[in-house]
């Protein structure tokens, strides 16, 4: 596959059934998020955010491996200067924005790891729900970024003790770790158990009252109001720093 191909590969697909709109979406790399992608995922979510007839979203991704590998390296090697680094991450801020900003529950399930971006992706959610082996990487500081652009809302969900740890260390905490901070709502034993615990929340969910629902949400987000502008500063300096002699190394670009 070709770095054009790879980079307008993959799919995210939506339905709605019953006041329940899913949200899935995936790439044949571990279900990385080139650009893209990111910027469909974006707009699918914003859209479903404003349609009456969704009640509830459900983020999941697609296969029964990662949950998703985060950035697509493919496309970090593709970055050749400070403005399309900056447009790369931004696409992070706007998946972000978009779940945060929906006036309604995203409830996610995390069937696999995940690294990276797909992690601020799990702390953006309203409630998310792994499998025990779903556990968490930011592995940004290994190859000369850091988790700039994913960081306030992880830092938002599991306070700043863990989100340091887990930025620091750049490697694998496990599942149950995530869960004990708070990042994991809840973890379920098996796939199956998690899909039918996935589908009874949300099929609850979607009979709750919609305005209590929108207002419970915005305490939940309450003071998010300077965002947009905080992370486009973050996907700056991760623009600037994908440049670097050290994050080329390591990346292999």
């Amino acid at each position: 596959m070709s770095i054009p191909e790879v980079l307008t590969a993959g799919v995210v697909e939506r339905s709605i059934n019953a006041g329940v709109a899913t949200v899935r979406f995936g790439h044949p790399k571990s279900n990385s998020l080139p650009g893209a992608l990111l910027r469909r995922l974006a707009a699918t979510i914003a859209e479903l955010g404003a349609e009456s007839e969704a009640r509830v979203i459900v983020l999941q991704s697609e296969g029964s491996g990662p949950f998703c590998a985060g950035a697509s390296f493919d496309e970090l090697k593709a970055v050749h200067d400070a403005e399309s680094g900056r447009r790369f991450f931004s696409g992070f801020a706007e998946v972000i924005l978009a779940m945060i900003r929906a006036p309604k529950f995203v409830v996610t399930r995390v069937q696999g790891k995940t690294v990276g971006g797909g992690v601020g992706l799990i702390a953006a959610s309203d409630y998310a729900l792994g499998v025990t082996g779903a556990d968490v990487k930011l592995s940004e500081l290994a190859i000369g970024i850091g988790p700039f652009v994913v960081g306030p809302v992880i830092e938002r969900k599991i306070g700043l003790g863990a989100f340091s740890a887990l930025a620091v260390e750049a490697d694998w905490r496990t599942a149950d770790w995530a869960a004990r901070h708070g990042l994991y709502a809840e973890l379920l034993e098996t796939p199956v158990a998690l899909d039918a615990r996935v589908r009874d929340l949300a099929r609850r969910l979607a009979g709750f009252s919609p305005e209590a629902m929108r207002q419970l949400k915005a305490t939940f987000w309450y003071g998010t109001d300077h965002w947009p502008d905080l992370l486009r500063e973050r996907a700056e300096i991760s623009g600037t720093l994908v440049l670097s002699e050290h994050a080329r190394k390591a990346i292999g670009g």
